[in-house]
């Protein structure tokens, strides 16, 4: 009956995060293409169907400790799945500030060379996300520690892309809105790819009980320092 109900568990779960990755997609397409109507579904909607699965979920975690008393790797695997489902509705708002500084994007000309950079620092994002999913739907841990070394290129990929745009703030003021709402949505980015690795480190611990902790820098880089005071 506790396994029934940890397949059950496990199936929402995974399905939570197959909408926050829609939410991802939808938020970063909408930046590219300009759309409108994309970008407000994820606010209105997308964002509205997160919370209800959040808290679902939730509730179910809380009944199945309630009613079984799971011991082990069962109790570490709900206790994992509690995080996850925080760490999920994290990501979500996270696509939600996406979309906002994306729609303030809409009618400004397009900046090519950014718009490119975070295209790809997404796909990054993406791909990490789509792993830590499968490593734990897999019981994988090579691949979820593979997903916690990826972050390191997500955070160097943010780093130079701040610099570059201080560097067009500093050239060209009429481009500081632009430059600020680029920088906004790649630092919301970059949180997504450090809840990922979140997940990433709690599928190891479901599996075998090993703690590992991908310790971010103690010094937030001083493009980000700078860009705090601008933002």
């Amino acid at each position: 009956m506790l396994e029934e109900q940890l397949n059950k568990l496990k199936a929402k779960i995974v399905g939570y995060a197959f909408h926050v990755e829609s939410m991802l997609n939808k938020s970063i397409k909408g930046l590219v293409e300009k759309n409108n109507e994309l970008l407000d579904e994820v606010i209105k909607h997308d964002e509205k169907s997160a919370n209800k699965q959040e808290m679902n979920i939730d509730k179910n975690c809380v009944v199945i400790i309630a009613q079984y008393s799971p011991l082990a790797v069962n109790l570490r695997t709900i206790l994992m799945i509690m995080k996850m489902n925080n760490d999920l509705e994290r990501m979500a708002d996270h696509c939600v500030n996406i979309c906002r500084s994306a729609l303030d994007l809409v009618d400004e000309p397009n900046q090519l060379n950014i718009l490119s950079t975070v295209q790809a620092i997404s796909e990054q994002v993406n791909k990490m996300l789509k792993d830590s999913i499968s490593s734990f739907i897999e019981n994988d841990i090579n691949l979820a520690k593979d997903v916690c070394n990826r972050d390191r290129i997500v955070d160097e990929a943010k780093n130079n892309l701040m610099t570059e745009l201080i560097g067009i703030m500093h050239n060209d003021k009429s481009l500081i809105n632009v430059s600020l709402q680029f920088i906004d949505i790649t630092r919301n980015l970059e949180r997504i790819a450090d809840l990922t690795t979140n997940i990433a480190e709690d599928v190891v611990f479901a599996i075998d009980g090993e703690v590992i902790k991908h310790h971010k820098k103690e010094k937030q880089n001083e493009v980000e320092d700078s860009t705090e005071h601008l933002v």
